[in-house]
């Protein structure tokens, strides 16, 4: 299968998931978007690499990267590899110069280490076709306003619940919206329930 390109485009904090980040990978010759939900910590390793910071102590990911040179490993590529239930899967793709192991990861671990190694990240089609956000650049939408019983859905469900009761139509207006102000954490989500209605 062939392998699509990524590049990481943002790291934002969850503004419904306390202590959740929502990581943005966009294809590095196309306009689709992948937000990936990840926890605090491996947004911190992430942005920590990002920014060439270096802690006091090494971190997790640090400690992988040179537990593996000690070993004479290398890491080749990341791959964001399958979307199973709304859970993305990842692969470490690693070489000791006579042969080729991969890892499973999680995607926001394999991210963090990919990083260290300064590797490239992959994705394929079908994950990208399943979970990807396409960007269109078409100016004068009219912003979509929340109707009086969808706002008071807002007051007493989570996001996730309020989008089921919504037609597909509505959904897609949402997600527009959201792409159009650059909430892929919101994107996603709407994402997931059109995927679940498929």
């Amino acid at each position: 299968m062939d392998k699509i390109e990524l590049e990481i485009l943002g790291l934002s904090s969850s503004q419904s998931q306390q202590g959740s980040f929502a990581l943005v990978l966009g294809e590095t010759v196309g306009n689709r978007r992948l937000p990936i939900i990840i926890g605090m910590f491996e947004a911190q390793a992430i942005a920590i690499e990002i920014e060439k910071i270096v802690p006091n102590r090494p971190m997790t990911h640090d400690l992988f990267k040179s537990f593996a040179q000690s070993f004479h490993f290398t890491v080749d590529e990341i791959i964001i590899s399958d979307l199973k239930e709304g859970v993305f899967f990842a692969k470490i793709i690693c070489n000791d110069g006579s042969g080729t192991t991969e890892i499973d990861a999680r995607p926001s671990d394999a991210i963090a280490i990919g990083l260290r190694f300064n590797v490239p990240i992959f994705t394929n089609e079908n994950v990208l076709s399943e979970a990807g956000i396409v960007l269109t650049d078409e100016e004068g939408e009219s912003e979509v306003q929340s109707s009086p019983v969808e706002s008071r859905q807002k007051k007493q469900k989570p996001l996730t619940e309020q989008l089921k009761d919504l037609s597909n139509d509505r959904l897609q207006a949402l997600l527009d919206e959201a792409l159009k102000g650059e909430d892929y954490e919101k994107a996603a989500k709407i994402r997931d329930e059109m995927n679940r209605r498929n």
